[in-house]
């Protein structure tokens, strides 16, 4: 396996700091590639925002500390609780584990995880996670890129989304006794966002393994959207022509779009997105459109209406 590759994060850094240059100044041909595996144009709609920020400037950023991000989390599977998944997780099996690819690839198929460590070796992503209560964390992921895995599968130009799901245990998942969601779990990207090089498959953190509560084995991380967008324990992944269901997007159609790119301009019906606390921290800060990463994906939502598309 190949040596780590750490990013470090210096104080409030922009995302093309964070990401592995030679990746970033390849994200043209990420992009292009996607494309063609999509065969479709953007959702048409208005201009979109830059990633300037009115008011204070942000405070520095500095990687949350690990009992923090360990212990308060949204895994529903486990409770609707902050602290629930921490203190149920444990219950768990992450071996075995397999992941299934289906829909419209060429080569579908089922891939175990110990393969997919094997077959991806793993960088160290040090990235912003923006929940919609207006809390967000800075955590080290180890993880690859999510279009590397996809392209060994091989969409088919019929590949327009991606959808993941996650495990359906009750046994081991307690929260699923509780018909709180439509279980189960289940998240999308649109193909072009899924074959960006910033969306990794994350398969650790600090340096370790991931903690059952943050996703074990294998989650998604998405950091230009919001949090319930990075969906946690996934056994499938189903290629797809059209639009596929996601979970809170079906609970609450109000209040969280399939898009959930995170924009300080659109309101949760709730409460406002332009502030956000950092955990651990209690001072407040604005909200960066893209959650800082606009530099790197806004280019994706030209010509859509971010606001209507949320």
């Amino acid at each position: 396996m190949a040596p780590l590759l750490r990013f470090l994060q210096p104080s409030e850094p922009r995302a093309s700091e964070i990401t592995d240059m030679s990746v970033y100044l390849r994200r043209r041909e990420f992009l292009a590639g996607a494309a063609a595996i999509a065969g479709a144009a953007l959702i048409p709609g208005c201009s979109r925002d830059g990633d300037s920020v009115a008011g204070a400037e942000p405070l520095p950023d500095t990687v949350t500390p690990q009992d923090k991000a360990t212990a308060y989390n949204n895994f529903y599977e486990f409770g609707t609780d902050k602290t629930d998944p921490a203190e149920y997780a444990g219950s768990l099996r992450t071996r075995p584990w397999t992941i299934g690819v289906e829909g419209e690839v060429a080569k579908p198929g089922t891939i175990a995880i110990e393969d997919v460590l094997a077959a991806f070796p793993r960088q160290e992503r040090v990235y912003r996670l923006r929940c919609v209560e207006a809390w967000s964390m800075v955590i080290p992921w180890l993880g690859f890129p999510l279009g590397d895995f996809l392209a060994r599968f091989e969409p088919t130009s019929r590949a327009k989304y991606v959808q993941f799901e996650t495990l359906v245990d009750p046994e081991q998942m307690p929260g699923q006794r509780r018909d709180v969601l439509d279980w189960p779990y289940r998240e999308g990207l649109r193909i072009d966002e899924a074959m960006h090089p910033l969306a990794i498959f994350a398969t650790g953190m600090y340096g370790g393994e991931l903690a059952n509560q943050n996703g074990a084995p294998l989650r998604l991380v998405v950091p230009w959207k919001y949090g319930f967008k990075s969906i946690k324990s996934i056994v499938k992944v189903r290629l797809v022509e059209q639009l596929p269901y996601t979970t809170w997007a079906a609970a609450g159609p109000d209040e969280y779009g399939f898009y959930a790119n995170v924009n300080p301009e659109v309101d949760h019906p709730r409460w406002s997105q332009r502030k956000e606390r950092r955990i651990g921290d209690f001072a407040k800060r604005p909200t960066l459109p893209f959650n800082g990463y606009a530099e790197q994906v806004a280019s994706l939502y030209t010509g859509m209406d971010l606001a209507k598309y949320f």
